[in-house]
């Protein structure tokens, strides 16, 4: 099986080199040669990487963006290969990490302090808070963030999990108020519900037909701390939609019940967000591939 990389290296050169001919002459290769092999390369991408003439070849658009992509992989692979040969393979220098307070505590705050554990010489400053931070104005070198993403200006993303959000009540709440089995049926339920700057976060629940439909309810009670709201739960005060993570061992102990099991969870995405770079610095490559192999596990229900 051919390697992927022969195809990116070769793909690279043709564009600093600005045409087949010229590409081929300085790798000692036929044009034919550099042409059919930028022909696999598109046909297993299945797009059209350059606009061809008699004479000349430029980028497509999605060229340019494999082209971008290209580059930096290429610049991780010579970076990882530098490190080998140099025996420098030890986990080194200051990382500053920002993340929502609850998930942090849960979830990514005990695997990165078992990596600091790990590695000595890793300064680890993990910085709690449910606020979005600037992170290259705030010096930051990773961000854990949930849910679409803005224009990453300056910025690149990773998709580390999913994360599921489930609607849960007490025992004692359904023996007294009756237990919903649809949407419909929610209307009227007390509901403890997220609240925080003037803003209160309705419910996006997932239809049997698989369609995401807005619940919007009058709360019993508004909170802006997740922990509290599952406390609140807990104490037969009404309905929460909280984080699988949060309410799994509740669930599974059977303090909390979980409502329209029979509905497709809701879903949202948890991203590795840092600063566009050229070289992408051991330490910070390490631990986002730490964090995607093993939060998936942590997070599930």
């Amino acid at each position: 099986m051919r390697d992927p990389l022969d195809g990116v290296a070769l793909f690279v050169e043709v564009v600093h080199a600005g045409g087949f001919s010229r590409a081929a002459q300085q790798l000692s290769l036929t044009r034919s040669a550099v042409g059919k092999a930028i022909g696999r390369v598109e046909e297993r991408l299945g797009v059209r990487l350059f606009h061809r003439t008699t004479r000349t070849q430029s980028l497509t658009e999605a060229g340019q963006v494999y082209y971008e992509h290209c580059l930096r992989a290429l610049e991780e692979v010579r970076s990882a290969q530098s490190l080998l040969e140099s025996g420098q393979q030890e986990i080194t220098g200051r990382l500053r990490v920002t993340m929502p307070v609850l998930f942090g505590q849960y979830c990514a705050g005990p695997i990165l302090l078992e990596q600091a554990h790990q590695h000595p010489k890793l300064e680890l400053e993990l910085h709690f808070s449910d606020q979005s931070v600037d992170l290259i104005a705030e010096g930051f070198d990773l961000a854990i963030r949930f849910g679409p993403l803005a224009q990453l200006s300056g910025l690149r993303a990773q998709r580390l999990a999913v994360q599921q959000k489930l609607l849960c009540a007490s025992p004692g709440y359904l023996a007294k108020n009756g237990q919903p089995r649809s949407l419909p049926e929610l209307l009227g339920h007390d509901a403890v519900l997220y609240h925080r700057r003037d803003y209160t976060q309705p419910w996006a629940v997932t239809d049997t037909d698989g369609q995401l439909k807005t619940v919007s309810l009058s709360p019993r009670i508004r909170l802006n701390d997740l922990s509290l709201i599952a406390d609140a739960v807990e104490a037969d005060m009404g309905i929460g939609w909280l984080p699988s993570w949060l309410v799994r061992d509740r669930l599974r102990s059977g303090v909390l019940v979980q409502l329209l099991e029979t509905h497709p969870p809701t879903t949202m995405d948890c991203h590795a967000v840092s600063p566009e770079m050229r070289q992408m610095p051991m330490r910070l490559r390490h631990i986002i591939d730490v964090l995607a192999s093993q939060l998936p596990e942590i997070m599930k229900l």
